[in-house]
Protein backbone atom coordinates (compact mmCIF):
# COMPACT_ATOMS: atom_id res chain seq x y z
CA UNK A 1 0.00 0.00 0.00
CA UNK A 2 2.10 2.91 1.03
CA UNK A 3 2.59 6.10 3.59
CA UNK A 4 3.91 8.79 3.80
CA UNK A 5 5.25 11.74 6.47
CA UNK A 6 5.55 15.70 6.09
CA UNK A 7 6.89 18.54 7.82
CA UNK A 8 7.19 22.10 7.72
CA UNK A 9 9.09 24.13 10.91
CA UNK A 10 11.22 26.96 12.08
CA UNK A 11 13.86 24.30 12.13
CA UNK A 12 15.66 22.12 10.43
CA UNK A 13 12.93 18.92 9.61
CA UNK A 14 15.72 16.30 8.43
CA UNK A 15 15.83 13.80 10.90
CA UNK A 16 12.27 13.92 11.42
CA UNK A 17 11.23 13.64 7.99
CA UNK A 18 13.79 10.05 8.46
CA UNK A 19 12.50 8.98 11.16
CA UNK A 20 8.71 9.94 10.65
CA UNK A 21 8.93 8.04 7.31
CA UNK A 22 10.45 5.27 9.00
CA UNK A 23 8.04 4.54 11.19
CA UNK A 24 5.80 3.77 7.90
CA UNK A 25 7.88 0.87 6.93
CA UNK A 26 4.98 -1.59 8.03
CA UNK A 27 3.03 0.09 4.76
CA UNK A 28 5.35 -1.20 2.24
CA UNK A 29 8.16 -2.72 0.77
CA UNK A 30 9.62 -1.70 -2.29
CA UNK A 31 10.80 2.23 -2.26
CA UNK A 32 11.41 4.55 0.03
CA UNK A 33 11.70 8.12 -0.73
CA UNK A 34 12.81 11.79 0.65
CA UNK A 35 12.79 15.10 -0.29
CA UNK A 36 14.12 18.14 1.83
CA UNK A 37 13.62 21.94 0.50
CA UNK A 38 15.90 24.57 1.71
CA UNK A 39 15.08 28.23 1.42
CA UNK A 40 18.23 28.87 -0.13
CA UNK A 41 19.72 25.56 -1.63
CA UNK A 42 16.24 24.49 -3.00
CA UNK A 43 15.45 20.47 -3.20
CA UNK A 44 17.64 17.58 -2.00
CA UNK A 45 16.02 14.18 -2.65
CA UNK A 46 16.89 10.62 -3.16
CA UNK A 47 15.20 7.51 -3.57
CA UNK A 48 16.26 3.84 -2.79
CA UNK A 49 14.98 0.29 -2.88
CA UNK A 50 13.86 -1.00 0.21
CA UNK A 51 12.89 -4.68 -1.17
CA UNK A 52 16.13 -5.93 0.95
CA UNK A 53 17.30 -3.16 3.06
CA UNK A 54 14.90 -1.32 5.50
CA UNK A 55 14.65 2.32 4.78
CA UNK A 56 16.86 3.27 7.54
CA UNK A 57 19.56 1.43 6.48
CA UNK A 58 19.44 3.08 3.19
CA UNK A 59 18.78 6.36 4.42
CA UNK A 60 21.36 7.12 7.01
CA UNK A 61 24.61 7.66 4.51
CA UNK A 62 22.57 10.41 2.88
CA UNK A 63 21.38 12.34 5.97
CA UNK A 64 24.51 14.54 6.45
CA UNK A 65 23.70 15.81 2.17
CA UNK A 66 20.01 17.13 3.49
CA UNK A 67 18.88 20.18 4.98
CA UNK A 68 16.20 22.09 5.19
CA UNK A 69 12.91 23.34 7.22
CA UNK A 70 10.41 21.31 5.25
CA UNK A 71 9.82 17.48 3.31
CA UNK A 72 7.85 15.10 2.22
CA UNK A 73 8.88 11.20 1.97
CA UNK A 74 7.25 8.43 1.47
CA UNK A 75 7.40 4.39 2.01
CA UNK A 76 5.91 3.36 -1.69
CA UNK A 77 4.49 -0.30 -2.45
CA UNK A 78 4.18 0.55 -5.64
CA UNK A 79 6.42 3.09 -7.69
CA UNK A 80 9.76 4.91 -7.23
CA UNK A 81 8.69 8.42 -5.57
CA UNK A 82 8.54 10.94 -4.68
CA UNK A 83 8.66 12.92 -8.15
CA UNK A 84 10.32 16.64 -8.54
CA UNK A 85 7.51 18.41 -11.56
CA UNK A 86 8.22 21.58 -13.40
CA UNK A 87 5.04 22.81 -14.91
CA UNK A 88 3.11 26.32 -15.16
CA UNK A 89 2.25 25.55 -11.80
CA UNK A 90 5.62 26.18 -10.66
CA UNK A 91 7.88 23.46 -8.80
CA UNK A 92 7.05 20.78 -6.44
CA UNK A 93 7.64 17.66 -5.14
CA UNK A 94 5.01 15.14 -4.89
CA UNK A 95 4.06 11.62 -3.43
CA UNK A 96 0.79 9.68 -3.25
CA UNK A 97 -0.84 6.31 -2.07
CA UNK A 98 -3.47 4.82 -3.78
CA UNK A 99 -4.11 2.80 -7.10
CA UNK A 100 -5.24 4.49 -10.30
CA UNK A 101 -7.35 1.29 -12.06
CA UNK A 102 -8.01 3.47 -15.64
CA UNK A 103 -3.87 4.84 -15.87
CA UNK A 104 -3.97 3.71 -19.58
CA UNK A 105 -7.34 5.28 -20.82
CA UNK A 106 -5.46 8.85 -18.80
CA UNK A 107 -2.67 8.57 -19.82
CA UNK A 108 -4.49 8.35 -23.59
CA UNK A 109 -6.18 11.54 -22.37
CA UNK A 110 -3.07 12.79 -21.69
CA UNK A 111 -2.14 12.81 -25.02
CA UNK A 112 -4.76 14.36 -26.51
CA UNK A 113 -4.79 17.26 -24.78
CA UNK A 114 -1.58 17.94 -25.59
CA UNK A 115 0.83 16.03 -23.57
CA UNK A 116 3.82 14.80 -25.42
CA UNK A 117 5.43 11.74 -23.35
CA UNK A 118 5.77 10.20 -20.20
CA UNK A 119 9.23 8.11 -18.18
CA UNK A 120 7.88 4.84 -18.92
CA UNK A 121 9.10 2.34 -16.67
CA UNK A 122 10.85 -1.05 -17.87
CA UNK A 123 6.89 -2.68 -17.72
CA UNK A 124 5.80 0.06 -19.97
CA UNK A 125 4.17 1.65 -17.33
CA UNK A 126 3.65 4.98 -16.17
CA UNK A 127 4.98 5.57 -12.62
CA UNK A 128 1.31 6.82 -11.08
CA UNK A 129 2.79 9.52 -9.38
CA UNK A 130 3.89 11.22 -12.46
CA UNK A 131 0.61 10.35 -14.10
CA UNK A 132 -0.88 11.57 -11.11
CA UNK A 133 1.11 14.95 -11.70
CA UNK A 134 0.50 15.40 -15.25
CA UNK A 135 -2.95 15.48 -14.29
CA UNK A 136 -2.82 17.73 -11.57
CA UNK A 137 -0.91 20.43 -14.11
CA UNK A 138 -3.94 20.59 -16.31
CA UNK A 139 -5.78 22.61 -13.58
CA UNK A 140 -5.46 26.28 -13.10
CA UNK A 141 -3.73 26.02 -9.54
CA UNK A 142 -2.81 22.67 -7.34
CA UNK A 143 -6.22 22.77 -5.63
CA UNK A 144 -7.99 22.67 -8.94
CA UNK A 145 -5.82 20.12 -10.37
CA UNK A 146 -6.37 17.94 -7.29
CA UNK A 147 -9.63 18.24 -7.17
CA UNK A 148 -10.17 17.33 -11.27
CA UNK A 149 -7.29 14.96 -10.90
CA UNK A 150 -9.47 13.14 -8.01
CA UNK A 151 -12.85 13.37 -10.14
CA UNK A 152 -11.06 11.19 -13.03
CA UNK A 153 -9.70 8.51 -11.77
CA UNK A 154 -10.91 5.08 -10.22
CA UNK A 155 -9.82 4.01 -7.80
CA UNK A 156 -8.24 6.33 -4.94
CA UNK A 157 -5.64 9.00 -4.28
CA UNK A 158 -4.27 10.76 -1.39
CA UNK A 159 -1.12 13.00 -1.63
CA UNK A 160 0.93 15.33 -0.37
CA UNK A 161 2.59 18.26 -2.19
CA UNK A 162 5.48 20.24 -1.20
CA UNK A 163 5.85 23.52 -2.90
CA UNK A 164 9.04 25.66 -3.90
CA UNK A 165 8.17 27.93 -1.27
CA UNK A 166 8.15 25.45 1.51
CA UNK A 167 5.01 25.00 2.44
CA UNK A 168 2.95 21.32 2.25
CA UNK A 169 -0.64 20.80 0.79
CA UNK A 170 -1.78 17.52 2.02
CA UNK A 171 -4.69 16.46 0.39
CA UNK A 172 -7.46 13.20 1.36
CA UNK A 173 -8.59 10.84 -0.98
CA UNK A 174 -11.96 11.69 -2.39
CA UNK A 175 -13.74 9.37 0.16
CA UNK A 176 -11.39 9.12 2.85
CA UNK A 177 -10.05 5.43 2.33
CA UNK A 178 -6.77 6.43 4.12
CA UNK A 179 -6.24 8.79 6.55
CA UNK A 180 -4.11 12.15 7.14
CA UNK A 181 -3.39 13.24 10.69
CA UNK A 182 -1.67 16.61 11.20
CA UNK A 183 0.74 17.18 14.34
CA UNK A 184 1.67 20.28 15.76
CA UNK A 185 4.58 21.77 18.06
CA UNK A 186 6.31 25.23 19.24
CA UNK A 187 7.90 25.08 16.03
CA UNK A 188 6.02 23.84 13.26
CA UNK A 189 3.49 21.29 11.65
CA UNK A 190 3.68 17.91 10.23
CA UNK A 191 1.39 15.59 8.15
CA UNK A 192 1.26 11.78 8.52
CA UNK A 193 -0.01 8.58 8.04
CA UNK A 194 0.62 7.25 11.54
CA UNK A 195 -0.33 9.10 14.38
CA UNK A 196 2.10 7.20 16.43
CA UNK A 197 5.06 8.77 13.81
CA UNK A 198 4.72 12.20 14.96
CA UNK A 199 3.73 11.36 18.63
CA UNK A 200 7.13 9.67 18.92
CA UNK A 201 8.86 13.12 17.67
CA UNK A 202 7.12 15.31 19.85
CA UNK A 203 4.26 16.29 17.78
CA UNK A 204 1.00 16.70 19.21
CA UNK A 205 -2.60 15.79 17.16
CA UNK A 206 -3.87 18.61 15.53
CA UNK A 207 -6.43 17.22 13.07
CA UNK A 208 -7.68 14.60 10.99
CA UNK A 209 -8.80 15.40 7.36
CA UNK A 210 -12.23 15.09 5.67
CA UNK A 211 -12.50 12.85 2.81
CA UNK A 212 -11.40 15.03 -0.43
CA UNK A 213 -10.03 17.91 1.50
CA UNK A 214 -7.16 19.98 1.08
CA UNK A 215 -5.13 21.62 3.28
CA UNK A 216 -1.79 23.87 3.31
CA UNK A 217 0.98 23.37 6.27
CA UNK A 218 3.25 26.08 7.21
CA UNK A 219 5.35 26.45 10.07
CA UNK A 220 2.47 28.80 11.70
CA UNK A 221 -0.71 26.82 10.98
CA UNK A 222 -3.03 25.02 8.50
CA UNK A 223 -5.80 25.98 6.42
CA UNK A 224 -8.34 24.12 4.36
CA UNK A 225 -7.71 25.29 0.63
CA UNK A 226 -10.50 22.82 -0.35
CA UNK A 227 -13.80 21.77 2.39
CA UNK A 228 -14.76 17.99 3.27
CA UNK A 229 -17.15 15.95 1.30
CA UNK A 230 -20.05 14.54 2.94
CA UNK A 231 -19.63 10.70 2.32
CA UNK A 232 -16.74 8.75 3.61
CA UNK A 233 -15.40 4.97 3.24
CA UNK A 234 -12.21 3.90 5.35
CA UNK A 235 -10.59 1.06 4.79
CA UNK A 236 -11.75 -1.56 7.27
CA UNK A 237 -8.47 -3.22 7.35
CA UNK A 238 -6.96 -0.21 8.57
CA UNK A 239 -7.70 -1.54 12.12
CA UNK A 240 -8.03 -5.10 11.30
CA UNK A 241 -3.98 -5.84 9.61
CA UNK A 242 -2.62 -2.87 8.36
CA UNK A 243 -2.20 -0.28 10.67
CA UNK A 244 0.17 -0.29 13.53
CA UNK A 245 -0.99 -1.08 17.22
CA UNK A 246 -0.91 2.09 18.45
CA UNK A 247 -2.41 4.22 15.47
CA UNK A 248 -5.94 5.89 15.96
CA UNK A 249 -8.04 6.73 12.84
CA UNK A 250 -11.53 8.56 13.20
CA UNK A 251 -10.60 8.39 17.12
CA UNK A 252 -10.87 4.63 16.75
CA UNK A 253 -7.28 2.89 18.35
CA UNK A 254 -6.32 -0.41 16.51
CA UNK A 255 -5.21 -2.03 19.43
CA UNK A 256 -8.01 -1.62 21.35
CA UNK A 257 -10.65 -2.56 18.49
CA UNK A 258 -8.81 -5.94 17.72
CA UNK A 259 -8.99 -6.56 21.34
CA UNK A 260 -12.59 -5.92 21.22
CA UNK A 261 -13.22 -7.74 17.63
CA UNK A 262 -11.42 -10.61 19.66
CA UNK A 263 -14.33 -10.54 22.13
CA UNK A 264 -16.95 -10.35 19.83
CA UNK A 265 -16.17 -13.67 18.15
CA UNK A 266 -15.51 -15.32 21.02
CA UNK A 267 -18.78 -14.21 22.66
CA UNK A 268 -21.00 -15.18 19.13
CA UNK A 269 -19.15 -18.59 19.04
CA UNK A 270 -20.19 -18.81 22.95
CA UNK A 271 -24.19 -18.30 22.20
CA UNK A 272 -23.35 -21.03 19.24
CA UNK A 273 -21.79 -23.11 21.89
CA UNK A 274 -18.89 -23.80 18.93
CA UNK A 275 -15.78 -22.68 20.88
CA UNK A 276 -14.00 -25.72 21.22
CA UNK A 277 -12.13 -27.62 23.77
CA UNK A 278 -8.48 -26.67 23.57
CA UNK A 279 -5.54 -26.28 25.88
CA UNK A 280 -5.02 -22.47 24.59
CA UNK A 281 -5.64 -19.96 22.19
CA UNK A 282 -2.67 -17.92 20.19
CA UNK A 283 -2.41 -15.36 17.75
CA UNK A 284 -0.87 -15.89 13.92
CA UNK A 285 2.01 -13.13 14.44
CA UNK A 286 2.30 -10.47 14.57
CA UNK A 287 -1.07 -8.19 13.58
CA UNK A 288 -3.30 -11.73 14.90
CA UNK A 289 -2.50 -11.69 18.21
CA UNK A 290 -4.11 -9.30 19.97
CA UNK A 291 -7.44 -10.28 18.12
CA UNK A 292 -6.39 -13.41 19.62
CA UNK A 293 -5.74 -11.78 23.19
CA UNK A 294 -9.41 -10.84 22.71
CA UNK A 295 -10.80 -13.92 22.46
CA UNK A 296 -8.94 -15.41 24.86
CA UNK A 297 -10.00 -13.12 27.89
CA UNK A 298 -13.87 -13.76 26.45
CA UNK A 299 -13.50 -17.50 26.36
CA UNK A 300 -11.54 -18.21 29.45
CA UNK A 301 -9.03 -20.06 27.49
CA UNK A 302 -5.18 -19.12 28.41
CA UNK A 303 -3.24 -17.35 25.83
CA UNK A 304 -0.05 -18.55 24.81
CA UNK A 305 2.56 -18.07 22.06
CA UNK A 306 3.40 -22.05 20.76
CA UNK A 307 5.55 -20.30 18.08
CA UNK A 308 7.85 -16.96 17.49
CA UNK A 309 8.69 -15.12 14.40
CA UNK A 310 12.23 -15.03 13.98
CA UNK A 311 12.10 -11.23 12.79
CA UNK A 312 16.16 -10.29 13.19
CA UNK A 313 16.70 -11.81 10.05
CA UNK A 314 13.23 -11.99 8.17
CA UNK A 315 11.75 -8.75 9.27
CA UNK A 316 8.70 -9.17 6.52
CA UNK A 317 7.29 -12.04 5.28
CA UNK A 318 5.77 -10.31 2.22
CA UNK A 319 8.85 -8.66 1.30
CA UNK A 320 9.99 -10.86 -2.05
CA UNK A 321 8.18 -9.75 -4.68
CA UNK A 322 8.35 -13.65 -5.80
CA UNK A 323 5.17 -15.53 -4.14
CA UNK A 324 7.68 -19.08 -3.80
CA UNK A 325 10.04 -17.04 -1.81
CA UNK A 326 7.47 -15.12 0.15
CA UNK A 327 6.17 -18.78 1.35
CA UNK A 328 9.39 -19.86 2.08
CA UNK A 329 10.64 -17.44 4.44
CA UNK A 330 7.03 -17.18 6.22
CA UNK A 331 8.20 -20.68 6.86
CA UNK A 332 11.83 -20.08 7.81
CA UNK A 333 10.23 -17.31 10.24
CA UNK A 334 8.00 -19.89 12.61
CA UNK A 335 10.32 -20.64 15.19
CA UNK A 336 7.98 -23.10 17.42
CA UNK A 337 7.78 -23.54 21.37
CA UNK A 338 7.54 -27.66 21.29
CA UNK A 339 6.83 -27.56 25.26
CA UNK A 340 3.15 -25.47 24.39
CA UNK A 341 2.79 -27.43 21.22
CA UNK A 342 3.53 -31.51 21.63
CA UNK A 343 0.56 -32.79 22.23
CA UNK A 344 -2.02 -29.82 22.71
CA UNK A 345 -4.96 -28.53 20.89
CA UNK A 346 -4.53 -25.13 19.83
CA UNK A 347 -6.92 -22.22 18.71
CA UNK A 348 -4.97 -19.73 16.22
CA UNK A 349 -6.39 -16.40 15.42
CA UNK A 350 -5.07 -14.83 12.10
CA UNK A 351 -6.19 -11.24 10.99
CA UNK A 352 -7.37 -12.50 7.81
CA UNK A 353 -7.20 -15.69 5.31
CA UNK A 354 -6.41 -14.29 1.54
CA UNK A 355 -4.64 -17.01 -0.18
CA UNK A 356 -4.61 -19.46 2.22
CA UNK A 357 -0.91 -20.57 1.48
CA UNK A 358 0.65 -19.75 4.37
CA UNK A 359 -1.73 -20.58 6.65
CA UNK A 360 -1.56 -24.44 5.06
CA UNK A 361 1.87 -23.63 5.60
CA UNK A 362 1.83 -23.19 9.25
CA UNK A 363 -0.94 -25.99 9.84
CA UNK A 364 1.54 -28.51 8.73
CA UNK A 365 4.54 -26.97 10.62
CA UNK A 366 1.85 -27.22 13.80
CA UNK A 367 1.20 -30.84 13.26
CA UNK A 368 4.93 -31.71 12.76
CA UNK A 369 5.93 -30.24 15.33
CA UNK A 370 3.86 -32.79 17.61
CA UNK A 371 -0.15 -30.49 17.74
CA UNK A 372 -2.79 -32.73 18.58
CA UNK A 373 -5.72 -30.58 16.77
CA UNK A 374 -5.12 -27.00 15.36
CA UNK A 375 -8.30 -24.85 15.06
CA UNK A 376 -7.99 -21.46 13.28
CA UNK A 377 -10.07 -18.10 13.26
CA UNK A 378 -10.52 -15.37 11.08
CA UNK A 379 -11.05 -11.92 12.54
CA UNK A 380 -12.64 -10.75 9.46
CA UNK A 381 -15.07 -12.16 7.25
CA UNK A 382 -14.15 -14.30 4.08
CA UNK A 383 -12.48 -12.05 1.64
CA UNK A 384 -13.90 -12.15 -1.69
CA UNK A 385 -12.94 -9.47 -3.65
CA UNK A 386 -9.50 -8.25 -4.02
CA UNK A 387 -8.89 -4.68 -2.73
CA UNK A 388 -9.29 -2.23 -6.26
CA UNK A 389 -8.87 1.00 -4.17
CA UNK A 390 -5.92 0.60 -2.07
CA UNK A 391 -3.94 -2.32 -3.44
CA UNK A 392 -4.35 -4.26 0.33
CA UNK A 393 -4.80 -8.18 -1.56
CA UNK A 394 -2.06 -8.47 -4.97
CA UNK A 395 -2.98 -10.62 -7.11
CA UNK A 396 -3.84 -10.86 -11.02
CA UNK A 397 -8.09 -12.18 -10.25
CA UNK A 398 -10.12 -12.80 -7.66
CA UNK A 399 -10.00 -16.76 -8.12
CA UNK A 400 -6.71 -16.58 -6.60
CA UNK A 401 -8.44 -15.11 -3.16
CA UNK A 402 -9.27 -18.81 -1.43
CA UNK A 403 -12.97 -18.53 -0.46
CA UNK A 404 -13.69 -16.89 -4.37
CA UNK A 405 -11.58 -20.11 -5.41
CA UNK A 406 -13.68 -22.70 -3.51
CA UNK A 407 -16.64 -20.82 -4.34
CA UNK A 408 -15.87 -21.80 -8.01
CA UNK A 409 -14.75 -24.91 -6.98
CA UNK A 410 -18.25 -26.23 -5.54
CA UNK A 411 -20.89 -24.30 -7.71
CA UNK A 412 -18.75 -23.21 -11.05
CA UNK A 413 -19.95 -19.98 -11.79
CA UNK A 414 -23.42 -20.20 -10.72
CA UNK A 415 -21.72 -20.17 -7.37
CA UNK A 416 -20.74 -16.32 -8.07
CA UNK A 417 -24.34 -15.65 -8.04
CA UNK A 418 -24.27 -16.22 -4.32
CA UNK A 419 -21.38 -15.02 -3.05
CA UNK A 420 -23.51 -12.79 -0.14
CA UNK A 421 -25.16 -16.65 0.63
CA UNK A 422 -21.05 -18.27 0.72
CA UNK A 423 -20.24 -15.27 2.84
CA UNK A 424 -22.82 -16.08 5.24
CA UNK A 425 -21.67 -18.88 7.84
CA UNK A 426 -25.54 -19.23 8.81
CA UNK A 427 -26.58 -20.17 5.38
CA UNK A 428 -26.05 -23.58 3.95
CA UNK A 429 -23.85 -21.95 0.85
CA UNK A 430 -21.82 -20.49 3.91
CA UNK A 431 -21.36 -23.63 5.69
CA UNK A 432 -20.48 -25.55 2.76
CA UNK A 433 -17.72 -22.86 1.51
CA UNK A 434 -16.55 -23.32 5.68
CA UNK A 435 -16.05 -26.79 5.96
CA UNK A 436 -14.56 -26.96 2.37
CA UNK A 437 -11.43 -24.54 3.62
CA UNK A 438 -11.46 -26.15 6.71
CA UNK A 439 -10.64 -29.28 4.85
CA UNK A 440 -8.43 -27.88 2.67
CA UNK A 441 -6.01 -26.45 4.95
CA UNK A 442 -6.27 -28.91 7.11
CA UNK A 443 -7.90 -27.46 10.13
CA UNK A 444 -10.04 -29.44 13.04
CA UNK A 445 -11.98 -26.43 12.90
CA UNK A 446 -12.07 -22.91 11.27
CA UNK A 447 -14.32 -20.07 12.00
CA UNK A 448 -14.98 -16.07 10.48
CA UNK A 449 -15.95 -13.15 11.89
CA UNK A 450 -19.24 -12.18 10.86
CA UNK A 451 -19.23 -8.78 9.14
CA UNK A 452 -21.87 -6.97 11.47
CA UNK A 453 -19.04 -8.22 13.92
CA UNK A 454 -16.02 -6.35 12.43
CA UNK A 455 -18.06 -3.47 11.84
CA UNK A 456 -19.47 -3.64 15.69
CA UNK A 457 -15.77 -3.90 16.75
CA UNK A 458 -14.60 -0.58 14.76
CA UNK A 459 -17.30 1.25 16.20
CA UNK A 460 -18.32 3.84 13.57
CA UNK A 461 -21.07 3.68 11.55
CA UNK A 462 -21.47 1.34 8.98
CA UNK A 463 -22.23 3.96 5.59
CA UNK A 464 -18.86 4.91 6.94
CA UNK A 465 -16.52 2.16 6.35
CA UNK A 466 -15.34 0.64 3.01
CA UNK A 467 -16.08 -3.12 3.53
CA UNK A 468 -15.88 -3.72 -0.45
CA UNK A 469 -13.37 -7.27 0.17
CA UNK A 470 -15.85 -8.88 1.75
CA UNK A 471 -19.82 -7.51 0.33
CA UNK A 472 -18.76 -6.01 -3.23
CA UNK A 473 -20.22 -2.61 -2.17
CA UNK A 474 -18.13 -0.03 -3.59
Amino acid sequence: MGGFFGAVSKRDVTLDIFFGVDYHSHLGTRRGGMIIHDQQDGFQRQIHSIENTPFRTKFEKDLADFHGCSGIGCISDTDPQPLLVRSHLGVYAITTVGIINNAEELVERHFQQGGNHFMAMSSGKVNSTELAAALINHGENLVDGILRTQEMIEGSLTLLILTQSGEIIAARDKLGRLPVLLGKNDQGHCVSFESFAYHKLGYEDAYELGPQEIVRLTPDGYETLSPPGQEKKICAFLWTYYGYPNSNYEGINVEVMRYRNGQIMARDEQCRNSIPDVDCVAGVPDSGVPHAIGYANRSGKPFARPFVKYTPTWPRSFMPANQDVRNQVAKMKQIPVPALIQGKKLLFVDDSIVRGTQLRETVEFLYASGAKEVHMRSACPPIMYGCKFLNFSRGNSDMELIARKTVQDLEGDEGQQHLAEYSDVNTQRGQCLLKSIQKALGFDSLGYQSLDGLLEAIGISREQVCTYCWDGRE
